[in-house]
């Protein structure tokens, strides 16, 4: 897909052309433990390889990071790629599990350079990783099929209904801290594929990548939106413990970005317009 906020982008390194274009843009790599490059820096910030800002994600989790034509696009690659550009460097991409970014094993190993995956900031989390500034606050949503007649968590337990969630993310622990054993699916496909399949009635799941989904007819047909739910989340990027020089790096392009509208008009592409009350802001 051609990009209309940074470029072009590379193609997937497993594809024919990959390297073609030396400009930045985003490779999506699967991670192996390679963290053997030497470590360099660019603009004083330290980088796991010369040339690239290293970002773990976790694919698919539109509209935040997923692969379209070949290509890793969303809102936090938009982000991203504005910090590689401040830099000077491009933007690489690894895809690995979920669970090591609570823990920052791939940062730690020096796989990665900053994760990136529409993660919840945590005071658990803070122990094992610094975290960026917050960019986005996040809700949960509950979405249930539309013929179960669910619209809330209420209903789903007083009708003994199945419930799922995407395993290792603050949506699961929010349902089981109310009292619920949700389904666990790895990635937010197989949760919709989980709905979808009749595998689970409902589930819950950050609310804009519900709204990505209710964008298909097909999925506005068979599903429906339920209760919001407010859970006081914000995002945030995290990197290395004790890399205060690229945590500053991400803080300054947040900023600027709301500053100088690049944010909101980045939101209002990969996720809707962005609501009144938070435009402008310097969280």
């Amino acid at each position: 897909m051609s990009r209309r906020n940074g470029g072009t982008g590379y193609r997937p390194r497993t594809r024919a052309g990959a390297l073609a274009a030396a400009v930045t843009g985003v490779l999506i790599t699967t991670a192996c433990g390679t963290g053997d490059q030497g470590a360099t820096t660019a603009d004083g910030v330290p980088l796991v390889a010369k040339g690239k800002l290293t970002t773990c994600t976790h694919l698919p989790y539109p509209p935040f990071q997923f692969e379209r034509d070949g290509e890793v696009v969303g809102f936090d690659v938009a982000l991203i790629d504005r910090v590689a550009k401040d830099l000077g460097v491009r933007q690489e991409i690894l895809d690995t599990p979920f669970e090591n970014f609570k823990t920052g094993a791939f940062l730690n190993s020096g796989e990665c350079d900053l994760a990136a995956a529409g993660m919840t900031i945590t005071e658990e989390r803070k122990k094992n990783v610094d975290f960026s500034v917050p960019y986005f606050d996040a809700t949960q949503a509950l979405l249930a099929t539309a013929g179960s007649g669910i619209r809330s968590l209420a209903e789903v337990e007083a009708e003994k209904r199945k419930l799922g969630a995407q395993s290792g993310t603050t949506g699961e622990s929010h349902v089981q801290e109310q009292g619920f054993d949700p389904v666990a699916f790895e990635s937010s496909d197989a949760v919709l594929n989980g709905l979808r399949t009749g595998q689970v009635d409902a589930v819950v799941i950050d609310y804009p990548v519900v709204q990505g989904w209710l964008k298909d007819p097909a999925n506005a047909r068979a599903f429906r939106l339920g209760q919001s739910i407010e859970t006081g989340e914000q995002y945030g990027f995290s990197v290395k413990k004790g890399n205060d020089a690229l945590r500053a790096a991400i803080d300054k392009v947040i900023r600027e970005s709301r500053a100088d509208g690049d944010y909101e008009r980045l939101h209002e592409e990969w996720i809707g317009p962005l609501p009144r009350a938070r435009t402008g802001g310097t969280s």
